[in-house]
This record gives C-alpha cells, structure tokens and sequence, in this order.
C-alpha cells in the first residue's frame, strides 16, 4: 500500500514539473513543407521589441463566404496567432461589419471613406451561383496610429483560387509591412531630381505618396552645379537615393559628373529614361497621328560606362496593354478598348525579390535595353512577351493601328529587356578623360551600391483627371490595376537595403484547393459512398461477428 502512495506521488510531482516546465518553455512547431507557419526573421525583427499594444481589426468575417476565401480567412487568423505568439502585445480580433442589417449600410460607407472598399464575389455552391460582399481589410493601430492592411493581392486576370492563392502568399509581407509602418520611425532619404523638365509633381503624387509612408521625400534640383558644383555635390551625398523621373532636357557634363561621384560615394538610384519623344496624349488630334523621334538626354556614355545601353527604338508587343478609343461618328460613336501594340505588358522569369510574385507591369512606347560586358553584376528585372518587334526613330505612329490585323511573323524580336538592377563597383564615367570642373576627394572607383535603370518613364506616371492624381498602374478605362507601382516600392526598397521587408515576399507557399466542378458532378457519387458505406461495413462486421460467435458456441 505504502508503495502504491508512493508512486502516485511521484507521478503527480512528476506531472507538476512538467506543466511547469511546458509553462516556461513555450516552442510552436510547423510541420508544413513550405513552412507557412513560420515567421521570416525579418518579420520577428520588427515587432520583437513592441511594448505596447498593437490592436488588429481585421474584416473578412462573414457566413457565405466563398471556401476559398475561407481559407484566406483561417489562414490570416493562424498567422496572426503566430504573430501573437511572438509578441503578445499584438491582439487582434475579426469584426463582421456586414452581421447587423440596421447599420450595414452605415458600415459601408464608413470603411470605404477610409479606403477600405468591399469586394462582390461569385459564391457557387451545389451548383448554384450567387452575390457575396466581402472586407478583405485589416486596420492595425499603435499607439496614435492607424495603418490600413490589404487582405487580397490582386493579380490580372486571376481566378478566384488564384487570387487567395497570391493573397496568402502576401499576407505576412502585408501585416510585417503594416506593422513595419507603426513601430519604424523613417531615417533614410530620398531626392527626386528636377531641373531637367522631368515630369510634373502631379504626374508623380501616388507614387510619391507611397514611398512617403517609408522614407524622407524632397526635391533636389541639379541647377546651382552651374554656380557651386562642390556644394551641389556635398547636398546630394546627404540623400540616400536619387529618382529621376523621366527628365526630357539634356544633362550637362557638370550635372553628369556630380551624378557619377554620387554614384561614386555610394549614392543608389533609379532612373526611368525615355530614350524616344513620343506621348499618347499627342496622338488625340485630327490625324490621330504624331512623330516619334530620338531624344538626346547625353546620357548614353554615362550608362554605357556602367554596362548598359539604351537603344532609342520603339517596342511594339502583341502582348499589350489596351488603348481606350473613340469608334464611330457623332453621337453614334462609342468608346472601345482596342489592341494597342506600344503599351506592351511586362513580367519577370525571375525570382528575384523584387519581380517575385509581381503582376504584370504596364510600359508606354517603352525602349529596348541592351546590356554590356562589365564587371557590374547585371540583372533582367522586366522583360516583354516574345512576340516584339523594334521600330527605329524617326516614326509616325497612327491610331489607325487599331484597326490593322497584326502579322505575328513581324513580331520575331524575341523578348526585349525593360528594366534591369546593376550592383558592384562601379568605375567613374570621368575616369581617364577631361573632366568639366575639379572636385575635392574625387573617386575613380565607387563602393559597393546598386542602381535600377527603366527605359521609359512613364512607368511611374500616374493620371490625372480634373486635376486629381489617380493611383498609379490603375486603367480608369478598364478598370484593370497594373503591377506598377509595386514594382517601383520593391526597387526602392531593394536599392535602400530594405532587404527584410522585401524578401518575405520571396516565400513561395502552396495552397491546395478541391476541384468545384468535380465536387458537383460527383456530389451524389460521394454522399451516397458516405453514408451507404459505413452501413454496409457494419453489416458486414455484424454477420462475419455472429458466424464466428455461433461457430464458437456451437461446440
């Protein structure tokens, strides 16, 4: 008796210490491949030390969900629970904003004046489609700040399983951004060149705007080189990157050199050049028509220098953008959105971390890259489809184009390189040759930086209609969104060393879904299977058990 006492007192010591013990160390484990449930260092590292609450209100709560938009919903809880798990000052709750019929109309209009507007989803079940309003929003706050999270990253032309599937691979790079946004002051800055008629600050505002959230924006004009070209280049060297913006008037050498000793200083940049004068809004005349012609930015030996050419030729692609037309006469006509080979759609085969997972990317009367034996590491970020063709300067281009069957054996070019990342050391353009002033510590070879060249600029263009700057990469037309301004916030933060953020969107995360079309049609097979079935085993049990019982007894 003594010993039993004894060995239950052990066990139950034995049970205490390990609850005690579990209590003090806590350890998760992801048993998935691609290991979805584990957080990216880079995301650790931004809510490690939060020592106030972050609260997440998060939207997409609702009954008549589609079941792939269930699964995003299931998965952006457990990640949130992994995010918790870190750091338990983030708490977050799911709000169906839509559950109360007296204010959902109230509801509505609230979120959508902040921006978070609903989503109407097809919802086929048994057969049978209907209408489903959804949130995909998350707003997260901290302290005395709000940041609005997208829930859905949209792809063109997406199914609806697509689209969960990109949303979930996006979702930690969504909540470390939005959480980055909250808990990170800003300390790294941004010039954005002026003085060689680059494009308006209204052309540029939704970009600008964007990468406000993130780093110090101010205009930087190259105009007092002229004066004090030391100086120009001291104030410079204070920005950490430089964007030119489509600049359409020519760099002097002065300008050029104090760029190049930026460069030299280890200065990153990223240029979008139009190497061709030519803009669509130019073409909305009576002719419909206009010339295309070599614009001389005296730029060409200063990339040429860094290995990279851009080839003043136009680049026509049957994979293309629309262009939005008038057809018809008088009150009969009608606007139309029609093959438009200048604004040729571009994507990526690599799996770089600013391309990955990237939707396609709209270029207009886009130039041809070529790159150049160098000691500079050179990667193709954005190229077109195959089927281009190159279209030399002078030309006139004509919107009776639109009319015009395309011949696909003219379109043999192959892909044309758009945009291409340039890191290394890069040697000075003044090296070895005459230079246009003297500079104090000048440097003939740079350290380590990185540098984005585009060959057009209206990549980051935005429209404006009456006078409001409209998001950039949206068709107001077509109502489609381009992958633009995506593209833009992954080199900026490639080229800042912004490496943490910009790397979760790397992670590559599988979700299966089941075939709907296959659940329909063998819908009454598998109900039948599952409800038949079992009854017909236990049968089958309950006469093979009384054949073996009576053979038993029967002795």
């Amino acid at each position: 008796m003594n010993k039993t006492i004894k060995h239950i007192v052990i066990l139950i010591i034995a049970i205490i210490a390990i609850n005690i013990l579990s209590y003090q160390v806590f350890k998760r484990f992801d048993l998935t491949e691609d290991a979805r449930y584990t957080l990216s260092d880079a995301a650790v590292n931004i809510i490690k030390d939060v020592e106030s609450p972050i609260i997440v209100d998060v939207f997409l709560e609702g009954e008549d969900f589609p079941s792939e938009f269930r699964r995003l919903q299931r998965e952006t809880k457990q990640l949130l629970e992994e995010f918790s798990a870190k750091n338990n000052h983030i708490i977050f709750h799911f709000i169906n904003p839509l559950k109360d019929e007296s204010s959902r109309e109230l509801n509505i209009q609230q979120l959508s004046a902040r921006g978070l507007t609903p989503m109407q989803l097809s919802v086929e079940e048994s057969g049978k489609s209907t209408q489903a309003v959804i949130f995909p929003w998350a707003l997260a706050s901290y302290k005395d700040q709000t940041v609005v999270i997208p829930l859905i990253k949209n792809k063109i032309g997406a199914t609806q399983q697509e689209l969960v599937t990109n949303s979930v691979q996006h979702l930690e790079y969504a909540f470390a951004d939005g959480f980055n946004k909250l808990t990170k002051p800003k300390h790294k800055k941004i010039a954005i060149l002026k003085g060689n008629k680059e494009l308006e600050d209204k052309y540029i505002t939704d970009f600008v705007k964007k990468i406000g959230d993130y780093y110090f924006i101010a205009p930087f004009t190259l105009d007092s080189v002229a004066k004090n070209a030391q100086k120009t280049l001291n104030e410079l060297n204070t920005f950490d990157l430089i964007i030119s913006a489509k600049p359409t008037e020519a760099f002097s050498e002065k300008e050029k050199l104090v760029l190049d000793q930026y460069t030299m200083n280890g200065g990153k940049s990223l240029w979008l050049i139009d190497a061709v004068a030519m803009e669509k809004d130019s073409l909305y005349n009576e002719t419909g028509s206009n010339f295309a012609v070599t614009r001389d930015l005296n730029l060409t030996d200063f990339f040429f220098k860094y290995g990279v050419r851009i080839n003043p030729e136009i680049i026509s692609s049957l994979y293309s953008a629309p262009i939005t037309v008038a057809m018809g006469d008088g009150s009969d006509s009608q606007f139309q959105h029609l093959r438009w080979p200048y604004s040729p759609l571009a994507g990526s085969s690599s799996h770089h971390p600013i391309v990955n997972n990237l939707d396609l990317v709209k270029f207009d009367f886009a130039n041809q890259i070529d790159t150049l034996k160098s000691t500079i590491t050179k990667t193709i970020l954005l190229e077109t489809a195959p089927l281009t063709k190159l279209e030399g300067t002078p030309r006139e281009i004509n919107l009776q184009v639109v009319t015009q069957k395309p011949n696909p054996a003219l379109f043999n070019k192959g892909k044309q390189t758009l945009a291409v990342l340039l890191e290394g050391e890069f040697n000075s353009v003044y090296s070895n040759r005459v230079k246009p002033f003297n500079l104090k510590a000048e440097q003939k070879k740079s350290v380590p930086t990185k540098m984005i060249i585009i060959a057009d600029g209206d990549v980051i263009k935005n429209d404006v209609v009456r006078n409001i700057p409209q998001e950039l990469g949206f068709d107001r037309w077509t109502g489609k969104t381009y992958g633009n301004k995506e593209f833009l916030l992954n080199a900026v933060n490639y080229l800042l060393d912004d490496d943490g953020l910009i790397n979760i969107r790397s992670k590559e995360i599988t979700v299966a879904f089941l075939n709907r079309q296959e659940i329909t049609d063998q819908k009454t097979k598998w109900q039948f299977v599952n409800t038949t079935l079992p009854l017909i085993l236990l049968g089958l049990f309950g006469l093979i058990f009384n054949y073996f019982r009576k053979k038993k007894y029967a002795r």
